[in-house]
């Protein structure tokens, strides 16, 4: 169990959260063409209506797909699933997307149309002491395959924490990199998150509720999704680059960024053409996350 007072975990807990490591999970599904469509919407593209068979899915658009599917009954009080089940169940109650690190096969990739399988293991889950309480790292590997074989390869890095308490010690912020040459600025409006929530099927309420962002969780406002920022910075390199392919992506997290502002999106490619440094700041200039885009 947690120690609530100095918010760590017990060495019993650890040792049975650690257990969960070899986990795995197979789930099935279908690249369909309504869902693809819907993101193009929400990503605000004007892209032509994909065909079946010839569309080819862009990357990171895989996680509109394998979605939870959990009964009402089965959510926990943050509107995730209750914790227990493929990923281990934690108490830290701040769960965040902190990273990943994807690859894909340019010999194949996933289209409109494909059934897909997607092969998924618990590879790690190391603990760390944190100046405000414990840290969890959550290592998944995933694998996507169609009927022609391996596609994508995703490593999926979650970090879960305890609780924010008053006179907890803020880290110091990173200022963003200057010299962008491509930027874009992105409102993140209740719209814009609440179309993304439903696209992936998130119940997470840090993304919607702000009673429960601010009261539970202590944030100053709803919390912009890792996973669609990190979209949106591909999808600013294939704004500029629309007929490269990309073929790896790495990503992390390192300030959440939240409503009340704006926030922009940068790309810098480097010399040779063979990679795009991506970052995202917040509306102060700090540093929200940050990846690089391997092209083929």
């Amino acid at each position: 169990m947690m120690n609530q007072d100095t918010r760590t975990l017990d060495p019993a807990t650890l040792a049975h959260l650690q257990s969960w490591v070899g986990k795995a999970e197979t789930l099935d599904d279908d690249i369909t063409a309504a869902t693809v469509r819907a993101l193009s919407a929400t990503l605000d593209r004007d892209d032509p209506a994909p065909v079946r068979g010839v569309t080819a899915l862009p990357p990171l658009w895989h996680w509109l797909y394998f979605l939870p599917k959990q009964r009402q009954s089965e959510l926990g009080p943050d509107g995730h699933p209750r914790r227990g089940g493929f990923l281990p169940p934690v108490p830290l109650p701040r769960r965040m997307w902190a990273g990943g690190h994807l690859r894909w096969l340019p010999e194949n990739p996933l289209r409109v149309g494909d059934a897909v399988q997607r092969r998924s293991s618990i590879a790690s889950v190391t603990h760390k002491a944190g100046r405000t309480g414990d840290l969890l790292f959550v290592l998944v590997k995933h694998e996507v395959h169609n009927s022609k074989g391996l596609a994508v390869t995703e490593e999926h890095d979650i970090v879960y924490r305890a609780a924010a308490q008053a006179g907890d010690p803020v880290p110091a912020p990173t200022a963003a990199e200057q010299g962008s040459l491509w930027q874009r600025e992105i409102v993140p409006d209740d719209v814009l998150l609440f179309r993304y929530s439903a696209l992936t099927f998130n119940g997470h309420r840090i993304h919607y509720d702000r009673r429960y962002v601010t009261a539970v969780e202590g944030y100053p406002g709803l919390v912009v999704h890792g996973p669609l920022i990190a979209t949106l910075l591909v999808d600013l390199v294939r704004r500029y680059l629309p007929e490269a392919f990309i073929k790896g992506f790495h990503f992390k997290a390192v300030r959440p960024t939240f409503d009340l502002h704006p926030f922009r999106l940068n790309a810098k490619p480097s010399a040779d053409g063979t990679t795009v440094q991506l970052w995202a700041q917040d509306h102060e200039g700090w540093l929200t996350m940050q990846g690089t885009a391997e092209l083929a």
